[in-house]
């Protein structure tokens, strides 16, 4: 999600407390949302994705694949 499409969630919200919007840039609006949730979404993901437990026995345990791979089932 790149940096003019956050300023125009921004402008859409600014807009929507001050005068309100119309049906066209409500429907904007709800897509940009959309797309900056699921990019947050998958940023987190990917960094979970990093992340290494050590389990009581000592084994050493990447979230990435204990996790991952239940999802793509």
């Amino acid at each position: 999600m790149d940096e003019r499409k956050i300023a125009r969630i921004n402008e859409l919200a600014r807009r929507s407390k001050a005068e309100g919007l119309t049906e066209a840039e409500k429907k904007e609006q709800q897509l940009l949302r959309q797309e900056f949730l699921a990019a947050v979404r998958g940023n987190l993901k990917s960094q979970l994705d990093q992340i290494d437990i050590k389990e009581p026995d000592g084994t050493i345990v990447n979230l990435g694949e204990k996790y991952g791979k239940k999802q793509k089932n």
